[in-house]
């Protein structure tokens, strides 16, 4: 009884994070209602608060989703060459290929710091996807691919740079601005390698 009652929530919560996630995604946070997402995900109002204690909650759970999916493809995309700089150059193009869908536009780089506010987005977004660009980083400088140098104000500036790219994309519908975007960016990271 206690596992099929388990499934059960588990069930009604995906539903409801699938739900807002496609609300969000069309409408944006500021035209979405707590009951537009019950009546889409068919529960009740009851069963959204038994998951979320209201609907920045239920946001935040949202953005942590979409976060999560592109650091996945993310690291995906790095992880199919065992070159430590085509796995940096294949992850900022895959970040920036997903960038094109709407939900990580509008849940991600539009709503997710109005939302939250500036620091606790740029947390998610360290949590998610900073570490990993870090990390690609760190290895980097460490096996002389690139100069000596911090790593965290560089990490920011690249993370900061994709991000208004994402943006950018995100909006724009133009197909070329995706292959434009991403040669500058390959000329932005080859800057930094050394030789």
């Amino acid at each position: 009884m206690g596992t099929i009652r388990a499934q059960q929530k588990a069930q009604t919560r995906q539903a409801l994070l699938r739900e807002a996630r496609d609300l969000f995604a069309a409408r944006g946070y500021a035209d979405v209602s707590l009951s537009d997402v019950v009546a889409a995900a068919g529960v009740t109002k009851g069963a959204l608060y038994h998951h979320f204690d209201g609907k920045v909650s239920l946001f935040r759970a949202v953005l942590e989703q979409v976060q999560h999916d592109v650091a996945d493809a993310v690291v995906a995309a790095a992880g199919a060459s065992e070159d430590a700089w085509t796995q940096l150059v294949d992850g900022c193009h895959a970040f920036l290929a997903a960038s094109v869908s709407a939900d990580v536009r509008q849940v991600m780089l539009v709503d997710g710091p109005a939302v939250l506010g500036w620091q606790e987005w740029r947390a998610a977004d360290e949590a998610a996807s900073g570490r990993h660009l870090a990390g690609a980083l760190t290895a980097l400088v460490d096996a002389g691919v690139i100069a000596p140098q911090p790593i965290a104000p560089l990490t920011r500036l690249l993370s900061g740079a994709m991000n208004e790219a994402a943006l950018w994309l995100a909006g724009s519908g133009n197909p070329q601005d995706l292959t434009d975007t991403t040669a500058a960016l390959d000329r932005l990271l080859g800057a930094l390698r050394n030789g």
